[in-house]
């Protein structure tokens, strides 16, 4: 996975002895994420890492909720506040997801319609289109993660007097919440990527043919880069579109990956919601 000069929080949620197969899964797929090294710059790989390890968490998570000693633990206790809180940030989270994902799909149409236009290639090679989408994902893409730093700094509901099982659900729960931040953090980080200003000619370009170049470079970035070559290149340059048509697709692929890791986050959090919903009924 991706390294950086930012962790998480590596402190291992202490769970009881001789706890259930389910609970020690989510113990060990939240360290596993709590111990990695989030990037202050991203690369798609590293994202698709965070996403796809954040959806085994919440797997787990649903695994844990759903259990029958876990549901009647649940169901027992007197003191509720708690799920009001974790409901509440729930339904907020949910929303910074759909969001998130709903960016992610329109770039990955963005780069759909661009490669549309170069097989094409009659006319303009006009990316306007494409540029202006992008300042749109941009905005809102810092949005969410100022939303996603206000509701990770909002205080949480003193616990008390709650069977064993019940504490560690509602730590459990918590820690989740916080690592679903920090890696959602990262993914809009990733997409708010500064937007590049037009080159000369094929300089940046063949910077990005470098391998040493390729391994650190915001693949956003470098489709910007590409693209913007596009203004000087006339319709004959076939090597040059090949290039930006390879580099597309490959781009493509990565964002259809990470957005079907985000989808699956999202029915996650729907299903996580509809159980704690029960739970509040039960009342």
């Amino acid at each position: 996975m991706a390294t950086s000069s930012s962790k998480t929080n590596n402190r291992s949620i202490s769970l009881p002895s001789r706890s259930h197969p389910a609970i020690q899964n989510i113990e060990e797929e939240l360290n596993k994420l709590k111990t990695w090294e989030f990037s202050a710059s991203p690369t798609a790989e590293a994202v698709y890492n965070g996403v796809v390890g954040l959806g085994e968490v919440y797997k787990c998570m649903g695994d844990v909720l759903n259990l029958p000693l876990t549901l009647q633990a649940l169901s027992e206790c007197q003191n509720k506040r708690w799920v009001d809180e974790i409901l509440d940030k729930s339904v907020r989270f949910l929303d910074i997801c759909g969001t998130t994902r709903d960016l992610v799909s329109q770039f990955k149409e963005n780069i759909k319609d661009v490669q549309s236009l170069l097989r094409r290639r009659k006319g303009d090679l006009s990316i306007s289109s494409y540029t202006s989408f992008r300042k749109k994902m941009k905005k809102d893409a810092k949005n969410l993660v100022s939303a996603l730093k206000k509701l990770d700094h909002e205080e949480v509901v003193d616990v008390m007097e709650v069977d064993q099982l019940v504490s560690v659900v509602i730590r459990v729960l918590r820690e989740v919440t916080t690592i679903g931040i920090s890696v959602f953090q990262m993914v809009l980080v990733f997409l708010s990527a500064p937007i590049s200003r037009p080159i000369s000619k094929w300089s940046l370009v063949s910077r990005l043919i470098n391998k040493g170049y390729q391994d650190n470079v915001n693949e956003i970035e470098s489709v910007d880069v590409a693209l913007s070559s596009l203004s000087k290149c006339g319709p004959n340059e076939m090597e040059k579109i090949q290039f930006v048509q390879s580099k597309l697709e490959t781009v493509e692929a990565h964002f259809e990956c990470i957005e079907n890791g985000l989808d699956n986050i999202f029915r996650c959090l729907i299903r996580t919601r509809s159980t704690l919903l029960n739970v509040v009924s039960c009342q």
